[in-house]
C-alpha cells in the first residue's frame, strides 16, 4: 500500500490519545510519535515554513517545552532567530515575566529581557492550542519587549475548547484540528 500523500491525514495518524492524562477525565494528544517519524515531522515543518515564507520575520518565540522543538527548527528553515519563552526560574539571566489565568488556575511565563527588538515581527509556535491561555501570556511578553505579533502557528488545535477565539484578531495557524 502507498504511503499518503495528505499531510493532515499523516499527521493525524501520528498523533495518539492517552485517556485520563494528566487527570482522569482529559483524553491527552500525545505528538511523541509524530516526533519519532522523520516523515510526519517534516510534514509539520513544511505546512508552518509554506505558511510563513515570505512573511518578514524577525524572530520565532517557542513555548515550553514542545514549542522549542518546532519553534527553533521553523526558525532555522526562515533563517530567523528563535526565543525561548519558559516556566518560571528556568533563564538564567534577567527576565520579563506575565501571569496569565488558566482553565484551572493561573500560569506564569518568563522570557530574557531584549530577547525581542522594538518592532519585531513575531511568530509564537506551540505544539497545542486548547483555552489559548499560554499563548496569550506568551504574547504579552513579546508586546511588553515592543515586539509585534504576526501570527501564532500549533501543531494541533483542539477547537471545541475555543482557544482560538482569545487570539484574535491575530492569525492562527494549525496544521491538524480536533
Amino acid at each position: 500500500m502507498p504511503l499518503s500523500t495528505d499531510r493532515g491525514a499523516v499527521i493525524r495518524g501520528l498523533i495518539r490519545d492517552i485517556p485520563d492524562f494528566p487527570k482522569k477525565g482529559i483524553l491527552f494528544k500525545d505528538i511523541t510519535p509524530l516526533l519519532a517519524d522523520p516523515r510526519g515531522f517534516h510534514m509539520v515543518l513544511d505546512a508552518f515554513a509554506e505558511e510563513f515564507v515570505g512573511t518578514h520575520l524577525d524572530a520565532i518565540v517557542g513555548i515550553e517545552s514542545r514549542g522549542f522543538i518546532f519553534g527553533a527548527a521553523l526558525a532555522a528553515r526562515l533563517n530567523c532567530s528563535f526565543v525561548p519563552v519558559r516556566k518560571p526560574g528556568k533563564l538564567p539571566a534577567a527576565v520579563d515575566r506575565v501571569s496569565y489565568a488558566l482553565e484551572y488556575g493561573e500560569g506564569s511565563l518568563e522570557m530574557h529581557k531584549h530577547s525581542i527588538a522594538e518592532g519585531a515581527n513575531v511568530l509564537i509556535v506551540d505544539d497545542l492550542l486548547a483555552t489559548g491561555g499560554t499563548a496569550v501570556g506568551a504574547a504579552e511578553l513579546v508586546r511588553k519587549q515592543g515586539g509585534i505579533v504576526l501570527a501564532f502557528a500549533f501543531v494541533v488545535e483542539l477547537a471545541f475548547l475555543s482557544g482560538r477565539e482569545r487570539l484574535m484578531p491575530v492569525p492562527v495557524k494549525s496544521v491538524v484540528t480536533f
